[in-house]
């Protein structure tokens, strides 16, 4: 069966060190997963100067400085993104990042050519960017934090309008590209969406891994989850579930400074999320109840067959007294017992021979 892809989220856990990056690079291939993912951006273009913390944003490093200051000093340069790159390569990884902003696009899709796009849950309504990314042709991760089936609707319509490069965007013409049948066709080409609770770190009661479900039977498109919980138990659920991707925080030390450290995984825990989801994919197996191998051989050790409970004598008649049912099942099925009973012993039987 298909194995789940696990993205390893390194996000701004590297603390603007490029060191710290190469690092969680490291932790991340040790740990099984097949991707890590950074974050890609210009502060300038994603906040303003104004924009105020996240409540778990300012729990974590303070409310003195703004939000601006904060994300300036956890940008990474073209530089140091093919620095990451090379190190990716020379480890066997992939490296991944989500784009904040059109430039970052470009960057990520034409200079460094990734194989795909993630757009973060923050982003679902920019509809300019959703747009510069499908144009680029390439896949996309489409995290869907905050947001209602409705939502995630007219997000996708905007991708498919790209993909199929139709012109003069409008909301009307996105709704065309939806609801037309090579659009539809190039979104199950090209898009995967994730569940998401964009809370850090989630509640239990407010991860609701069933609207995994309720996605992938309203798109028809294959969903993942991005996980924001404490622990490796809903990613372990989501696999289960069917979840084609799961996406989840890590650092190498939750006690470091910054916004998202403590709700993030450190590197053994990681590796037990990875090892255990695969250990699910494993014990998924088939859609069909039927004896296994490894279990063939003890059929006839656990189950029963019909015995005589005494020393029975031929022609003598069979009652549920002197019949009994006990293991091996080597002999008749007790699901003949009634069948047996009121006829005549055949031939003499000793105490607990098969009849």
């Amino acid at each position: 069966m298909r194995e789940t892809y696990i993205i390893a989220e390194a996000g701004v856990n590297h603390n603007g060190s490029l060191d710290l990056a190469k690092q969680l690079i490291d932790a991340a291939v040790e740990a099984g997963a097949d991707a890590v993912k950074f974050q890609t951006f210009k502060t300038e273009k994603l906040v303003a100067r104004s924009a105020p913390k996240a409540e778990y944003q300012a729990r974590e490093t303070g409310a003195e400085e703004s939000q601006f200051e904060m994300i300036k000093r956890l940008e990474l340069d073209e530089a140091s993104h093919r620095v990451l790159i090379d190190h990716c390569r020379s480890r066997g990884i992939q490296f991944l990042s989500t784009p904040f902003d059109p430039d970052s696009v470009d960057l990520l899709a034409e200079t460094f050519d990734l194989p795909r796009l993630k757009v973060p849950s923050g982003e679902i309504t920019n509809a300019p960017l959703l747009l510069k990314m499908a144009q680029t042709g390439k896949p996309i991760i489409l995290s869907t934090g905050m947001s209602t089936l409705g939502e995630v609707e007219t997000a996708l319509g905007v991708l498919a309008f790209g993909y199929l490069g139709w012109e003069q965007p409008a909301v009307e013409s996105f709704q065309a590209a939806y609801a037309a049948e090579e659009g539809r066709r190039a979104l199950q080409e090209n898009v995967t969406l994730l569940h998401c609770t964009t809370e850090y770190p989630t509640p239990y009661a407010e991860v609701n891994l069933r609207a995994i479900d309720v996605m992938r039977e309203a798109f028809g498109l294959a969903v993942g989850y991005s996980d924001h919980t404490a622990g490796i138990a809903v990613s372990i659920g989501a696999a289960a579930r069917g979840a084609v991707l799961i996406e989840k925080h890590f650092t190498l030390d939750r006690n470091l400074p910054g916004p998202d450290h403590k709700a993030s995984l450190e590197p053994e825990e990681l590796k037990a999320m990875v090892a255990s989801i695969r250990q699910i994919e494993a014990a998924l197996g088939r859609a069909v109840k039927v004896p296994v191998a490894s279990e063939l051989k003890n059929r006839s050790v656990a189950r029963k067959s019909i015995v005589a409970a005494r020393t029975i004598a031929q022609g003598e008649l069979l009652t549920a007294e002197n019949v009994a049912i006990k293991r091996p099942g080597t002999g008749k099925s007790p699901l003949l017992y009634w069948d047996l009973l009121g006829t005549r012993a055949e031939r003499d039987y000793q105490e607990e021979e098969p009849i």
